[in-house]
């Protein structure tokens, strides 16, 4: 986090002030002196108790300096310099108002001195009013055109008033009047990395450093450029130089690890955070950050007290969690939706600095825009890009915004190949990129990122199109107002539970689009190769780990006890989560040998690796989603227990689109009581999977076409809507009749 602006110049304005005033007031402290006797011989030089009086001041005595001041005012009331002075002295208390009142008699006395201005720009800064701020510094500009600070300063008040390309040329200005003003740098830096000008931040920072080597600030910042470029080891070590530089620097130690996350230094990390925690008790959003990390570590250390503490400080409003990461917490709806709501206020509160969008009269093709991340192999694309290709381009007109900074693939490639134009905007800010949306007249934005990593909610709190909503990404709701729909259907979202979200939904028949495209996997990977036994029933889930909780994990257990010889085969990316969860699984009286882990593969392989197991076992409260669809693809039954909130019936609304309802599952009872039948029943588990391989491709989740006509309908009701002046409400689309368009 930036210091302070102010507090950087406040010990130079002090000094500055005062000699200024010592020059500025000589012809009236002899008088002035005599008047109050302090003036006992003519031996004693008058300059001597100015001296004294600017030494109070510096060395913090600020009663003594104040009553100097007032008793000059007592003889000379339009002193402007002792009224500035006094000014200051009320910043330096904190009384701000009194301050600007102060400065201001200064002015209207003597309205020709730029520093005069520069101050009262600086305290116009400290009560928040940015424009009076900068009127401030352009009238110390006006007076004094090479006034480097006042440059500097405007360029601060302009960062925080968003208009950052004048804040950068501000910036510029004061560097180009006195190269050695690293404060400028600094905050040219600040400004840069939110106009998603990485690198010439990075430079900034750099020069700021190169000026002033134990500029602690800047190290940090650096990292946070670098974090952002994905060099974390580059900004672990810039992390490490604050640190070394100032130990009790939490936010340092909190981007620190950050970084390590990143770079799979999972126990560094949750340590650096832990240290964070203990040098700021109250770091905004940690607790659910620390909590997620082990949870990724499958670490339950104080699992149930600290999800206690979460929901608690939740309800007290406090910033304790990211909304994504409370996903796999065992959290309750009305909870969910109020972490949601408090991240949106506060990382991407609405701006109406674009003003409202114009509204353009009714056409024969609706623009489409999609805003992803994620257009590459991932999940989401993985899901969406059959949507894309299917979309009849007769009405509606596609325009993808990509956010990726990752390397082009396959993916990347087919999809573009689907949009009528492909826009890489991930240099842009979201302001930029909301801008741009307007000019190419999107009518319906579709964020398909949400609040997971590298979502750019920004962009949509901007007011991207008059149209927005919320799809696939981020399983719940947004919690902000500028999202008017989020796309649903009734299973995960029942009537009596849209009390929970704030945006109206959208009722498809079917939640989740799915690829019909991709290849069904063949053949199964052999046992031997896959680390299994010979013989025994095998279970697996691979969700990630941090979707595994302790309830879920016992309810496994007994499954397994119940079961002999059979085998869990799970999916990890690091070895502290594998022998985490075999010392779980000792302490609950099974065997750890019974837990096989399998790494990441390439797609072909991973798929086929569901077909040699025998059951899917579900996650709750966070389902399986991509996953789930990609086990039913291969033939591979998943059985669920479906919770309340959204992210929790993912897979029974997969369950009820492919006609599996038998395996979807209430409670923890029914479901562990399911999972051992299947494994001890081969019959009904043989019914189960001859009925999934009928329906596979004769219902409609994997009927890719069948989900584009839905969602192009529900696309056409919101425009309707929208042309004929009505507010977003809930939409329902009912099934349309079903012919196999594969």
């Amino acid at each position: 986090m930036p210091p302070n602006s102010n507090q950087l110049h406040l010990r130079t304005l002090i000094s500055r002030i005062t000699i200024y005033m010592a020059q500025k007031i000589k012809l009236h402290t002899k008088s002035f002196l005599k008047a109050k006797g302090l003036l006992a011989t003519p031996a004693t030089p008058v300059t001597t108790y100015l001296e004294e009086a600017v030494a109070f001041h510096k060395q913090g005595k600020i009663d003594q300096a104040e009553s100097i001041y007032r008793q000059l005012l007592e003889i000379d009331p339009k002193n402007s310099d002792a009224l500035r002075l006094l000014g200051l002295i009320a910043y330096q208390t904190g009384n701000y108002q009194v301050a600007v009142d102060m400065i201001g008699m200064a002015i209207e006395i003597n309205p020709n001195v730029a520093s005069y201005h520069l101050n009262r720009g600086i305290v116009f800064q400290e009560l928040k009013q940015w424009d009076a701020a900068v009127a401030s510094y352009n009238s110390a500009i006006a007076l004094k055109p090479d006034y480097a600070e006042a440059y500097c300063n405007r360029g601060n008040a302009l960062k925080e008033l968003k208009q950052l390309d004048v804040a950068v040329d501000s910036y510029d200005k004061a560097i180009a009047l006195k190269p050695e003003l690293m404060e400028a740098y600094y905050n040219r830096g600040i400004s840069l990395k939110e106009l998603n000008q990485t690198d010439a931040a990075i430079a900034s920072y750099d020069r700021a450093i190169a000026l002033r080597p134990d500029y602690v600030e800047a190290h940090c910042n650096r990292g946070n450029a670098l974090k952002e470029l994905r060099q974390f080891e580059a900004a672990v070590a810039s992390y490490e130089r604050a640190i070394a530089l100032r130990p009790d620097y939490a936010e340092a130690f909190y981007n620190l690890g950050v970084s390590q996350q990143e770079l799979k230094q999972l126990g560094n990390a949750v340590a650096s955070y832990e240290q964070a925690n203990r040098l700021k008790p109250d770091y905004e959003y940690l607790h659910g950050i620390r909590q997620h990390i082990k949870m990724h570590m499958c670490d339950w250390q104080d699992f149930e007290s600290n999800v206690l503490d979460l929901t608690q400080k939740i309800r007290l409003k406090k910033r304790v969690s990211p909304s994504f990461h409370v996903l796999s917490l065992p959290i309750n709806s009305y909870d969910l939706r109020a972490v949601a709501e408090l991240w949106s206020e506060d990382k991407y509160p609405y701006n109406s600095s674009l003003g409202p969008i114009s509204k353009i009269p009714s056409k024969s093709k609706i623009r489409i825009g999609y805003y992803s991340a994620d257009f590459r192999v991932h999940p989401v694309s993985l899901l969406t890009v059959g949507l894309f290709e299917h979309h009849d381009k007769s009405k509606f007109e596609l325009i993808a915004f990509s956010m990726s900074t990752e390397a082009h693939d396959e993916m990347r490639e087919r999809i573009a190949k689907s949009f009528d134009q492909f826009i890489d905007v991930s240099s842009l800010s979201d302001k930029e990129v909301a801008i741009l949306s307007r000019k190419l007249g999107v009518d319906i934005a579709v964020d398909l990122g949400g609040h997971t990593q590298n979502g750019r909610t920004g962009i949509f709190s901007f007011r991207a199109a008059s149209i927005q909503l919320s799809y696939i990404g981020f399983l719940g709701t947004m919690g902000a107002k500028y999202y008017d729909y989020l796309i649903a259907d009734k299973t995960i979202i029942p009537v009596k539970s849209r009390v929970y979200y704030s945006e109206k939904i959208v009722y498809l028949p079917s939640y989740q689009v799915n690829d019909s495209k991709q290849e069904i996997p063949s053949i199964a990977l052999s046992r031997q190769a896959l680390n299994l036994p010979s013989s025994g029933f095998v279970y697996c889930c691979f969700n990630a780990n941090y979707k595994i909780t302790p309830s879920t994990f016992d309810g496994w257990m007994r499954i397994l006890k119940s079961v002999p010889e059979s085998v869990l085969l799970l999916y990890t990316d690091m070895n502290v989560a594998s022998e985490n969860l075999k010392l779980e699984a000792h302490k609950r009286g099974v065997n750890p040998a019974r837990l096989i882990f399998g790494e990441k593969l390439i797609r072909s392989q991973y798929l086929a690796r569901f077909r040699s197991a025998d059951l899917f076992l579900d996650t709750l409260p966070y389902n399986a989603g991509a996953t789930a669809s990609d086990a039913l693809w291969a033939g591979l039954p998943v059985l669920t227990c479906m919770g309340e909130g959204f992210a929790s019936r993912v897979a029974a609304s997969l369950l009820f689109a492919i006609g599996l309802p038998e395996l979807v599952t209430e409670t923890p009872t029914e479901y562990e009581e399911l999972a051992i039948e299947l494994a001890t029943n081969p019959v009904k588990l043989k019914g189960i999977k001859d009925k999934l391989e009928r329906n596979r491709l004769t219902t409609p989740l994997f009927d890719t076409a069948l989900f584009t006509e839905h969602i192009e309908v529900a696309y056409t009701e919101m425009y309707e809507r929208y042309q004929a002046d009505l507010p977003p409400d809930h939409i329902y689309i009912t099934d349309v009749a079903y012919t196999d368009k594969t």
